[in-house]
């Protein structure tokens, strides 16, 4: 945690309280903060700040001499649209991404998501997640988190509204490379270079060459980072690096 984020809830005039036991344990044992010290902090779809220890105990934080007044970093202009990974990667994903401060996200059914993913528990714990990502960072503002599962209604009916300056979908085995695909829309686009607002990422083993054609037909241009194949918590962290350039 590089800032602890509260809800509204808990704050009250210039002092506020810590009582997540994760956040506790944070301050005690990675922090080792005492009373008196200064904890940076946030109000969640708020501002950052700062405020002094006043009071701790086993299962609660008293915080006095609240300052928010920093704005969180603004939002990537961004829309990931991921295929619902194995649940114990869904977490790592959903913190990166939050993280990296992408502004939407929508987790989608693919020929190579299994059934049972969207069945897993850990579908309800995304504003957990969410908040790590946060925390990690610090921002306040979190995601628009969606699901989708029918794969070629969505493909075919929301898909065109949500790109307005360009699309690309990860895949390995197309002859454009991500750096090709940028000094193209460079070229056409002088004199500043113009960044995709949508991605598409598979899961592990990607897409298979029916969902690259229907995403294509929208507009999703195929690229390839390398000649590696990424895992794909890799993939979404290379890609999205792009954005932070």
């Amino acid at each position: 945690m590089n800032c602890i984020l509260l809800p509204a809830a808990n704050f009250l005039h210039d002092r506020a309280h810590i009582h997540a036991l994760p956040q506790i344990d944070h301050v005690n044992n990675v922090l080792a903060a005492k009373v008196g010290d200064t904890l940076k902090i946030g109000q969640l779809g708020g501002y950052l700040g700062t405020a002094v220890i006043d009071d701790m105990t086993s299962d609660r934080i008293q915080l006095r001499d609240v300052q928010l007044s920093i704005a969180p970093p603004a939002k990537l202009d961004l829309t990931v649209i991921l295929a619902l990974p194995r649940p114990k990667v869904l977490r790592r994903l959903i913190m990166d991404m939050t993280a990296l401060g992408v502004r939407d996200i929508i987790l989608i059914n693919s020929y190579r998501t299994q059934k049972s993913y969207w069945q897993s528990p850990m579908l309800k714990r995304l504003d957990e997640f969410v908040l790590e990502g946060l925390q990690q960072g610090v921002d306040t503002i979190a995601p628009r988190i969606s699901l989708r599962k029918r794969f070629k209604p969505f493909v075919e009916d929301e898909l065109p509204r949500l790109v307005s300056k360009g699309a690309i979908v990860a895949h390995p085995y197309t002859s454009q490379s991500l750096t090709q695909y940028l000094q193209k829309q460079d070229l056409q686009k002088p004199p500043a270079l113009t960044m995709p607002n949508l991605v598409c990422i598979g899961a592990e083993g990607g897409w298979i060459d029916y969902e690259i054609e229907l995403l294509a037909a929208q507009g999703c241009e195929a690229v390839h980072v390398g000649p590696r194949i990424l895992r794909t918590e890799a993939a979404v962290n290379v890609l999205l690096g792009q954005w932070l350039l």
